[in-house]
């Protein structure tokens, strides 16, 4: 209260030129309480859709998954928790950081959590993709080798990988720095004093774009399989229908992480190889794009259910008539083998085609 309080008689006293100055000002806390609002309800709101689907999922790939989703969803919450208060506060504060922060305590954290909570959804991403990848291509390697166990592990080296990346700079004595716009603190990429300066930023936009492209090739290959066992006439395995379920949240998943954090991690290469100048303003553009993708992360499992998407098929076909009726009658295979997946007792393998199989290899020892 205070603060708003200075801010809008400092507003009042100055001259009228500077009265866009203070509209500017009003919007930006307007629009980062917005856009944090949202945030939050989006993936409180994913949130709940699945840990209700986790508590009742009886399929082992299929819990493995969720974990993934469930986790990359809580990051995006703290993400936008965490963020977007250390920017309103950078706002209220009138971005006068040599008051509020002279030993650049705040300005270390604020660039800490935003390339944490930058880089743990694109690793999460990557981690379920390549989960995915090896659960339709190599069914049995996932079912009997990659417990519970090792996905809760892999979870936490992915958070642990993006702890270090974030606290790389403080460890090694090249701080956060406060950019141009002053209301963000992110790696030395304006004025750099040596190679150090170069090597941290580089270093975090290769990691984010080695994480992308390892989710678009796993992603492709997936798809590619599952693609050919449906014109093969395989689909006849009773998992297939949330294959395709979460393959589909998947490819949505990397198309929002490579238009949001695509541009920031291709300017910051640019930028850290020296090919062009540093501008201010692109650079608030980017980073503006890549907090959009906490937001638009959510409703990729708010909208592509099986529920929603049968709805939309059904729409679909009432518009168009006869020209859905090959995705009716898959949507109802869909159904029905969704039904039979989650009577089964057991955690099954991911995809099991026992008519290829004969008898006596269908029955899986127990390794010791």
């Amino acid at each position: 209260m205070s603060a708003n309080g200075s801010s809008e008689s400092g507003c009042r006293s100055e001259v009228r030129p500077t009265n866009n100055t203070c509209f500017q000002k009003e919007l930006s806390i307007t629009a980062s309480v917005i856009s944090m609002t949202v945030g939050i309800f989006s993936n409180s709101l994913a949130l709940f859709i699945l840990l209700k689907s986790y508590s009742g999922v009886r399929i082992k790939s299929r819990a493995s998954f969720l974990l993934f989703a469930s986790s990359l969803v809580i990051t995006d919450l703290l993400g936008h928790l965490i963020n977007g208060s250390l920017v309103i506060f950078v706002y209220s504060a009138e971005k006068k950081w040599e008051n509020f922060d002279p030993y650049q305590i705040i300005c270390s954290i604020f660039g800490a959590c935003m390339v944490f909570f930058g880089l743990s959804p694109l690793f999460l991403g990557s981690a379920m993709a390549v989960e995915r990848c090896i659960g339709v291509t190599r069914p049995i390697f996932h079912s009997t080798v990659l417990t519970s166990h090792h996905m809760k592990r892999l979870l936490g080296l992915t958070w642990l990988l993006a702890a270090l990346v974030a606290v790389l700079p403080v460890m090694l004595s090249r701080p956060y720095k406060v950019q141009s716009s002053r209301s963000w603190c992110f790696f030395h990429i304006e004025e750099t004093k040596d190679w150090l300066d170069l090597l941290l930023p580089l270093f975090f936009s290769l990691l984010g774009l080695l994480a992308l492209l390892l989710s678009i090739v796993c992603n492709t290959l997936t798809s590619c399989v599952l693609i050919q066992a449906k014109l093969r006439r395989k689909h006849h395995c009773r998992s297939t229908p949330y294959h395709i379920e979460m393959i589909c949240q998947l490819l949505a998943i990397m198309l929002v992480s490579c238009v949001c954090w695509g541009p920031l991690l291709i300017h910051v290469t640019i930028l850290s190889t020296r090919a062009t100048d540093e501008s201010p303003s692109f650079s608030l553009l980017t980073i503006r794009m890549a907090t959009w993708n906490q937001i638009l992360d959510p409703w990729v499992y708010i909208l592509l259910r099986k529920a929603v998407l049968r709805k939309i098929f059904m729409l679909l076909q009432g518009c168009c008539g006869s020209k859905f009726n090959t995705l009716h009658r898959w949507q109802r295979s869909m159904l029905h083998s969704s039904v039979e997946t989650s009577s089964s007792s057991a955690d099954p393998p991911d995809c099991r085609c026992l008519s290829k199989l004969p008898v006596r290899d269908v029955t899986i020892k127990s390794i010791t």
